[in-house]
């Protein structure tokens, strides 16, 4: 299991500082956050690509439906390459509280999962470095000429992980067109995810059957491991054997600022 750290807050200065920190402090990702107006994220991370050296980095995570593919693929791309190859495209529908409806974007649920789809596809043409054309609902595309000023990052293609609902059918099947997954169970909240050892071993068991025995493919759990909290390496644990991949450490909302959250990166990922 590898083990990521959401930075919660601070400024755009602290994020880079708070990212070297996370490095140094043996931690696999170094992730944050975004919404509709605030700090940037994909600039913030393509600062905190240049300050390290080996953790992945992305935001949690960034809803396509408000984004057009095309300048998507282009921050993931460019992530990756001042990265060389660390770039993680963590991706969901989009919270409407964040502030999407009042901006006037798209708020609902099926449109929203449509352009969700259709980015997948359309960012995954253009990181190929290849001519093609595109004829979606949403979406129409004549790329049919190679462009000169083309890039393609290093990875091919940059991961995607998506938040995903189990067992819903329709949002577990884009889970395993991807490559990973950020799964909550219905009725539940990424800030109160109720989703079990036994649910991720059974997403474990369909990706399994649906992508082969041999395709790599991330679960990916949030939460926090406060320190010296024994049941909360406990639960980690549970999910590491079951078949999880990741632990993102996610400290939302917690008390005592920027302070709080370097105390417990320099404590390090959770040993289980």
């Amino acid at each position: 299991m590898q083990h990521g750290f959401v930075i919660t807050q601070g400024t755009a200065e602290e994020f880079v500082e708070l990212a070297e920190l996370i490095e140094a402090s043996g931690w696999d990702g170094a992730f944050g956050w975004e919404v509709v107006y605030g700090l940037d994220p994909w600039v913030i991370q393509g600062a905190m690509a240049v300050k390290t050296s080996h953790v992945k980095l992305g935001p949690l995570l960034t809803p396509p439906s408000r984004r057009r593919p095309w300048k998507l693929a282009s921050e993931v791309a460019t992530v990756d390459l001042l990265s060389n190859g660390r770039a993680v495209l963590m991706i969901g529908l989009g919270d409407p509280g964040t502030g999407l409806a009042d901006v006037g974007e798209e708020i609902d649920r099926r449109t929203r999962a449509e352009l969700v789809d259709e980015s997948i596809d359309l960012m995954r043409h253009f990181w190929s470095g290849e001519p093609f054309t595109y004829e979606g609902k949403h979406y129409q595309v004549d790329w049919s000429s190679k462009k000169d000023w083309d890039v393609t990052p290093v990875q091919q293609p940059p991961p995607i992980w998506t938040v995903a609902l189990w067992p819903h059918e329709k949002s577990m099947s884009r889970a395993f067109r991807v490559e990973g997954v950020l799964p909550y169970v219905p009725g539940e909240t990424p800030m109160h995810n109720a989703i079990t050892a036994e649910h991720v071993a059974a997403i474990r068991a369909a990706a399994t059957e649906r992508k082969g025995p041999d395709t790599p493919f991330d679960i990916v759990m949030e939460g926090v491991t406060p320190i010296g909290d024994t049941a909360a390496l406990d639960k980690v644990r549970t999910f590491r054997d079951a078949g999880a991949t990741w632990w993102i450490e996610s400290m939302w909302g917690a008390p005592g600022g920027v302070e709080a959250l370097k105390e417990r990166i320099k404590a390090g990922p959770p040993e289980v």
